[in-house]
């Protein structure tokens, strides 16, 4: 009996169109998708050059129908809904019927399919036709192979990136699918090498562990919820455990990948102050609600979905987060505190020194008799003079310009010469120092000024990467997910320019053996950590910009922190280094490091200088 049929025109107007095919990841996402629906327990994925050459998708799922077979390659000829109700109820991951028909629109295509294991069809296309059609043998379920994707349309080609990056766009999709369904089991090969195997025996923690690692399994933390319209449950990471974007929040609803913004907000929002600023968990959150109350028709790739309640379903993310993890922390917050100086954070995990959304903003009004004093903050210095001269049609604004940077370094260079000779009085709130001039007062902020001094220190010495090496007793061994290790196999030229030499290690493992000098002891494995996750996150820097982001970060992470109290003698260290610094007066950040109260600011707070009698109004 025929199962797969064309809708009809008016159906087929009201689901939103669009092109599904736009690189390999495109085609492996909607065959696997395809496979799923059609109840296979086992998927493999065989792929060369990161799919750009061939793909193969084999399955033991329900397969096609000989009568069937030239249909299903027809545009909006689907076995998922039938009409508009249906369209408002989707239980299954795909459904426009565009999937087949768009990839042998742009490719060389051969399908061979069994419905019961007897008896097996095979046939082949090219671009939209077919080439042939035959009998063959094959156990129950689907071969497909797609050969010179974009062969017809070549213009594709150029936007397409390195087989890397291809490749870890594959990994990412079947790394979610496999999330979203442990019941299957999955497995990716490129160039016949194993890249992905998931047991498919529906345990979520065996699959979390095949996709992520086992030491990454190891630190989630189960939740769930539901109310009367949604039920929720997954894993997520413990504060320690982040990483610097959203890429390892994964939405599931339904079985279906989606990307939701306010869902991942909800999820950082369960974790309160407890997550770091700039750092995200990792986190795998399953939905199970009914279709009728989510539309999956907003976007061809049906990762965009438009729900129903969206709010109270965030609220109930939000409290089921917060519920599993407020359970590892039963001691108050300021306990909390205080443990922190008493023992020493996990690399991946160190907090943000400074929690720049709290600062109060300087007031800036005119001072009055009764008000309080402004503080200024001495004239900000660039840190390097860069090459933006501009160009102008009149050659006089030109020498304006010239004679106007010529005096600017002039007195940035004077500026320098004026940092105050400043003698250390005490430190205020452990953030703090105090310390007085000939001319008043000042303000330092230590965390700042040890930016400054750090960023000096290790944009040099990151600058100008030495041959020599510190050798290690003992080798790192990092492990990452296999996304992740195809992004950093790319990048190992842009990690030796740093001096970070890092060797493959076996499937997704990296091994370290020396480092460069001026990783702090004791902090060898961290920093690399910490340079690798960087990279994860921009993976388009450049060298000149990975130096200097690296140098900053770096700076940051190895200052010392807000209400951390210094002894008289660290605190003369740090202002006697400050004043060596080349631009003493801002952080990398741009933040002020010193601020001063003039002798005359004080004079004024304690009416040591007032109006005259004679001014005042009788």
């Amino acid at each position: 009996m025929s199962k797969i049929y064309e809708l009809s025109e008016e159906l087929a107007n009201k689901i939103a169109a669009g092109e599904v095919i736009e690189r390999p990841a495109s085609v492996v996402k909607e065959l696997v998708e395809n496979s799923i629906d059609a109840h296979a327990t086992q998927v493999e994925i065989d792929i060369e050059d990161a799919g750009l050459k061939s793909i193969e998708i084999i399955d033991n799922g329900d397969g096609i129908a000989e009568d069937d077979l030239e249909l299903a390659f027809h545009r909006n000829a689907t076995s998922k809904i039938k009409g508009t109700n249906d369209l408002f109820n989707i239980k299954t991951l795909g459904f426009r019927g565009e999937a087949l028909a768009s990839i042998v629109a742009v490719a060389k295509v051969e399908m061979l399919t069994s419905t019961d294991g007897s008896s097996a069809t095979k046939v082949e296309y090219e671009g939209n036709n077919l080439l042939s059609r035959q009998t063959a043998a094959r156990p129950k379920g689907t071969t497909i192979q797609v050969h010179d994707l974009f062969f017809n349309t070549p213009a594709r080609l150029k936007y397409l990136k390195s087989q890397n990056t291809e490749l870890n766009k594959i990994i990412d999709i079947l790394n979610r699918i496999a999330l979203g369904h442990p019941e299957v089991a999955i497995t990716l090969k490129n160039n016949g090498k194993n890249l992905i195997r998931t047991p498919g025996n529906q345990n979520l923690d065996q699959t979390i562990a095949g996709v992520y690692g086992r030491e990454i399994a190891t630190k989630l933390v189960k939740f769930k919820g539901e109310n009367l319209d949604y039920q929720i449950s997954g894993y997520t990471s413990l504060p320690e455990l982040t990483r610097a974007n959203r890429n390892y929040i994964s939405v599931i609803l339904n079985g279906r990948f989606i990307r939701n913004y306010a869902l991942t907000s909800a999820i950082i929002r369960g974790y309160g102050s407890k997550l770091m600023i700039g750092r995200f968990p990792i986190t795998i959150l399953n939905i199970q609600m009914d279709p009728v109350l989510v539309d999956v028709n907003v976007h061809p790739t049906k990762q965009e979905v438009r729900l129903s309640k969206e709010n109270e379903l965030a609220n109930l993310v939000s409290e089921a987060v917060d519920e599993a993890i407020s359970q590892l922390n039963l001691i108050p917050d300021a306990m909390e505190n205080l443990q922190a100086t008493k023992r020493v954070a996990k690399p991946e995990s160190m907090p943000l020194e400074f929690d720049y959304n709290k600062e109060q903003p300087v007031e800036t009004n005119q001072v009055n008799e009764t008000s309080t004093p402004v503080v200024e903050a001495p004239k900000p210095v660039l840190d390097e003079v860069v090459n933006t001269t501009p160009i102008f049609d009149d050659p006089s604004r030109l020498q304006q310009w010239d004679q106007r940077l010529k005096e600017e370094l002039n007195e940035e260079k004077e500026t320098y010469q004026k940092f105050p000779q400043l003698l250390y009085i005490g430190q205020a709130h452990g953030t703090y120092l105090i310390a007085e001039s000939e001319d008043g007062i000042y303000f330092v902020d230590q965390h700042a000024a040890q930016e400054r001094v750090n960023y000096e220190k290790y944009r040099k010495e990151i600058g100008e990467v030495a041959a020599d090496q510190q050798k290690l007793l003992v080798p790192i061994v990092l492990e990452y997910p296999n996304s992740d290790s195809v992004l950093i196999s790319d990048k190992l030229d842009l990690f030796k320019e740093l001096g970070l030499n890092l060797e493959s290690f076996g499937q997704n493992s990296f091994m370290i053996q020396s480092h460069p000098t001026w990783f702090k002891k004791g902090q060898e494995e961290g920093t690399a950590k910490e340079l690798i996750d960087y990279v994860l996150n921009d993976k388009n820097i450049s060298i000149a910009k990975f130096r200097e982001d690296a140098a900053i970060m770096m700076s940051c992470k190895r200052a010392i922190k807000a209400n951390h109290h210094l002894d008289d003698q660290q605190a003369k260290v740090l202002l006697e280094n400050l004043a060596k610094a080349k631009n003493p007066f801002n952080c990398p950040h741009g933040r002020p490091v010193l601020v001063q109260f003039t002798n005359k600011d004080l004079e004024k707070m304690f009416k040591r200088i007032q109006d005259s009698h004679e001014s005042r109004s009788i």
